[in-house]
Order: structure tokens, then sequence, then C-alpha cells
């Protein structure tokens, strides 16, 4: 499970990501780039989705910090 934190009126929100959640995020990327991937194997495309959906968590945290830090 990944977690997500965003201060919002001096309140720390925490925002768990579920495993079911992200294998709905990996199924609505898989649609939007389906053309995209269609030419890798199976295998290469569930490899990349995964990775796309860890960038996405990974970029919301690196923006949150920054934006916990500009509000500081």
């Amino acid at each position: 499970m990944a977690y997500f934190t965003a201060e919002d009126g001096g309140k720390l929100l925490q925002q768990n990501i579920t495993f079911k959640q992200r294998k709905e995020l990996e199924g609505k990327m898989a649609k939007v780039f389906k053309e995209n991937i269609s030419l890798l194997s199976t295998e290469l495309q569930k490899i990349l989705l995964d990775d796309m959906v860890t960038a996405f968590q990974n970029r919301i945290n690196v923006l949150i910090r920054a934006q916990e830090k500009r509000s500081c």
C-alpha cells in the first residue's frame, strides 16, 4: 500500500492506495495507451503499466512534498 500526504488547513491528510485501486489505475492507463503499447508482448505491457503507475505515484509524492515546503 502506498501513502500520500498533503496539508490541508493545517491538517495532515493521508490517502491509501490499495492494490485494487492500483490495478484499476493500470487498467485505465492500458485503455488510454492501448494503441501505443499494442506492439509490445503482454508481459512487457504489464511491466510498462506497472512502471507507469509507480512513476505516477512517485511524482505525486514529489509534488506534495514540494507544495508542503512552499507553504512553510
